[in-house]
């Protein structure tokens, strides 16, 4: 008796391994996770059958079936009509599905469903969420800013970025640099039209500071962006106010060298020379260290 309960046991088990040897593995499911109104897109579905046979591969969106391959039916490929979902039935196949063109409707979650025929039944399944893209119909631009600033000035612009579905997603840089966080203004997305397209605005305001100003000027950039399939931006370039020169202040030497003499007709040269002691007395008591006595000398 106990041999034969060896037994037993030893031919279950290994039956049961032979039975997980075999099976559907979903190998890998692409659902694109953006794509572009009025382009097409392919759903792919891949999978291997360990010997068993393919019973069915159907498709869903949003838990409604779209598609349905039986490779035992003829014709094989059976489509169910659904909001947003208009199939290339030419390029469709067992392992893949071809949408075009794509509608904002197409937005949704997509699952493929692979399953075997008797006796095992076996089905296995994985989706993915894609949303439908709707290009903004112009590129960013930056209102508000001025030509020149000086260091002390307040800078107040916004970025506005053209109508979009979904929102653009803008960023502020200054000299190519991340704006901080707390220099950039938040404000909630205009919706508009009937389809509900979205406006993104923008703010950034900061003083200037001497850090701001690269070579002379400053440069303000506006990055627009939806995900991988929208990258645009706008760039300003504004100069600083150059600082006037105060005028010089006239020299000792001059200050010094001032002369009783009265002007005369004609033309005239300065020429600077050592003063003496005799001629210095009046200025050295006022604490001049070097005194210079400027000469007129008049040309007739």
């Amino acid at each position: 008796m106990t041999v034969s309960c060896h037994a037993t046991i030893f031919f279950r088990e290994k039956y049961e391994f032979k039975e997980t040897a075999f099976g559907i593995k979903l190998t890998e499911v692409r659902v694109p996770k953006h794509t572009i109104k009025d382009h097409s897109v392919r759903l792919e579905c891949h999978y291997e059958m360990e010997g068993e046979a393919l019973y069915a591969v159907k498709w869903y969106k949003d838990g409604h079936e779209f598609y349905r391959y039986v490779p035992r039916d003829s014709p094989p490929v059976q489509i169910f009509p659904r909001e947003g979902i208009n199939v290339d039935v030419q390029n469709s196949t067992n392992d893949q599905v071809v949408l075009d063109p794509i509608e904002l409707a197409s937005t949704g979650k997509y699952r493929c469903e692979v399953s075997a025929e008797a006796p095992s039944f076996q089905t296995v399944s994985d989706h993915g969420e894609m949303t439908v893209v709707v290009l903004p119909d112009e590129d960013p631009h930056i209102s508000g800013g001025k030509p020149r600033y000086q260091l002390g000035d307040a800078v107040r612009v916004n970025c506005t970025s053209g109508r979009s579905k979904p929102a653009v997603h803008l960023t502020w840089y200054i000299n190519s640099e991340p704006a901080e966080p707390g220099l950039v203004r938040q404000y909630e997305p205009v919706v508009s039209g009937k389809d509900k397209l979205e406006t993104s605005i923008l703010g950034l305001e900061f003083r200037v500071k001497p850090k701001h100003f690269k070579r002379g000027d400053m440069k303000l950039k506006c990055l627009a962006t939806i995900s991988t399939v929208y990258w645009k931006s706008n760039e300003e370039s504004v100069e600083g106010d150059k600082p006037q020169k105060a005028p010089m202040l006239e020299s000792r030497k001059a200050v010094a060298a001032n002369t009783r003499a009265d002007r005369v007709q004609g033309k005239e040269r300065q020429i600077l020379i050592p003063a003496g002691r005799a001629g210095c007395q009046e200025l050295a008591l006022a604490g001049w260290r070097r005194v210079f006595i400027l000469l007129i000398v008049f040309d007739k």
